[in-house]
């Protein structure tokens, strides 16, 4: 009896030591989830690079980057502005969800936000660079406004943080950490010392056992246009290089911009000026692509590069005098398209996509790609277009619904609009007078033409406002002025309190 019990624990001790085997070779053969790194600049139009066909750009280290990613061609910013693209971007709603309207508003933090859920599934945060989700005042320079302190407003990153909410003074600026102190870069072009911060916190980084997730979010090209706001060494590039006004220049501003609409200014200041402004946004995006240079050597060099999704993109973009407007929030081209590259070479095979890319599609398709399909909030507007990433068939959005909620920061009614693009045409209405755009962007690339009453398009038009009509009707987006929502969503801090959706 003795003998038979213990052959029965020895016959035990062999079964779980086989199963604790199994096990370990399990683990040992578990793919480790992906690195992110999501670069967001600022005001970058989705045409002003090399890969795109731009023949002014010098952006050798972005055509590369083009040439080994999955290229979005149609990716457009769901309204077209710096804060609203982001809480967009960072949630995974469309804006009347998030109720930034207008910037300079303190984004409500209850979000299920992409931080959260990388954070709790095992990922090291890291965020370095503008932020712009904080501000309720006009006073961009004051701590009160500039430092995010940390916890819930950070939306889950709770990593390394080296942040500010809002500038653009690429020289001698500051950023904060974890105490409302302003923090001096160590070398005086801020653009370069995030990407130094970037590169050291990959260093620390590539010896931890859990994946991170960074975003860089960079001041560049955005304005001011000034030849002391960016490098001479990138400027001298440009040196003989002709820009001229745009073909779709017009003497008349467009009457349904937010700014900028006074004649006298329009031709006196913007009229000359332009040319030489755009010299020196090339010389930023110059800038940009130097930086990126830094970033993926190093991604190389640390041997991050095969299990790393690298994602590179902008806000919005900037119209430069097109179609009778500058700087953005618009439905047209220059400022409602943006560029889109993400590269993983483990996974992805370099190609291009003409689908639709909406910024609510963003977090939905990141997480799916982190193999946290199963983790995204039921708060996500957007559609998961992981498989477009990978180069497989399946389904994707008819069309991209945009958002035009007032202006640009302040409560000033006049400039609503609703537009909808689709792979050819561009549908708009603006809110003051029901006025109705149609564009063929095909056969009318520039969008001088307005087909909206031509016999030929009815079918197309009538389609374009059905979509519409539904999408709002989804959202509970009711097209309302911009002092509605002042008055409806806002408290008297600008801080938000509700969204179409209900009270945060």
């Amino acid at each position: 009896m003795r003998n038979l019990k213990t052959l029965l624990c020895l016959i035990l001790i062999g079964a779980l030591s086989a199963c604790k085997k199994e096990v370990v070779v399990e683990n040992k053969n578990k793919e480790k989830q992906p690195n992110i790194i999501y670069v967001l600049v600022d005001q970058l139009r989705y045409d002003a690079l090399g890969y795109a066909g731009d023949s002014k750009a010098q952006t050798p280290h972005l055509d590369k980057l083009a040439s080994q990613s999955m290229n979005f061609t149609n990716t457009v910013s769901v309204t077209p502005v710096c804060s609203a693209h982001r809480a967009s971007l960072l949630t995974g709603k469309y804006t009347s969800s998030t109720g930034v309207v207008v910037n300079e508003l303190r984004l409500n933090p209850n979000q299920r936000a992409l931080g959260y859920i990388l954070t709790e599934n095992g990922y090291e945060t890291c965020y370095i660079g503008k932020w712009h989700l904080y501000s309720n005042c006009s006073d961009h320079h004051a701590v009160e406004c500039a430092y995010i302190p940390p916890g819930k407003h950070r939306l889950g990153f709770n990593g390394v943080w080296k942040s500010f909410n809002f500038h653009h003074e690429n020289y001698n600026s500051y950023y904060f950490e974890d105490e409302p102190v302003k923090l001096q870069y160590k070398k005086p072009y801020e653009p370069e010392a995030q990407f130094d911060m970037a590169l050291d916190y990959l260093d620390s980084a590539s010896k931890k056992s859990n994946p991170f997730a960074m975003v860089l979010s960079i001041g560049l090209p955005h304005d001011p246009w000034s030849s002391d706001n960016v490098p001479a060494k990138n400027l001298e590039k440009f040196n003989t290089v002709a820009f001229d006004l745009p073909p779709t220049w017009s003497d008349t501003p467009d009457k349904y911009m937010d700014r900028n609409t006074d004649l006298e200014s329009w031709l006196s200041y913007w009229k000359p000026n332009i040319p030489n402004f755009k010299k020196v946004y090339y010389a930023m995006v110059n800038s940009v692509d130097e930086q990126m240079g830094r970033l993926i050597k190093k991604l190389d060099d640390l041997k991050l590069t095969d299990n790393t999704i690298l994602v590179f993109s902008s806000d919005h973009g900037e119209m430069f005098g097109e179609n009778g407007r500058v700087f953005k929030l618009t439905f047209y081209e220059g400022a409602a398209r943006v560029p889109f590259l993400v590269r993983w070479p483990k996974k992805i095979t370099p190609g291009t996509t003409d689908a639709l890319l909406n910024t609510p599609d963003v977090m939905p398709t990141l997480l799916t790609l982190c193999g946290l399909t199963d983790k995204t909030p039921d708060t996500v507007e957007g559609m998961d277009l992981s498989h477009l990433c990978l180069g497989q068939s399946g389904k994707e959005p008819e069309a991209a619904f945009m958002q035009g909620m007032g202006h640009t920061f302040q409560w000033k009614d006049g400039h609503e609009w609703r537009a909808v693009r689709n792979k050819r045409f561009t549908y708009a209405r603006y809110l003051i007078d029901g006025k109705e755009l149609l564009f063929d962007n095909q056969n009318d690339p520039l969008q001088t033409k307005n087909i909206i009453n031509d016999d030929n398009y009815i079918g197309t038009a009538n389609e374009l406002r059905q979509f519409m009509a539904k999408k709002m009707k989804v959202l509970n987006d009711e097209f309302k002025a911009c002092t509605w929502y002042k008055d409806h969503w806002v408290d008297k801090d600008r801080n938000i309190i509700k969204s179409a959706k209900g009270v945060f």
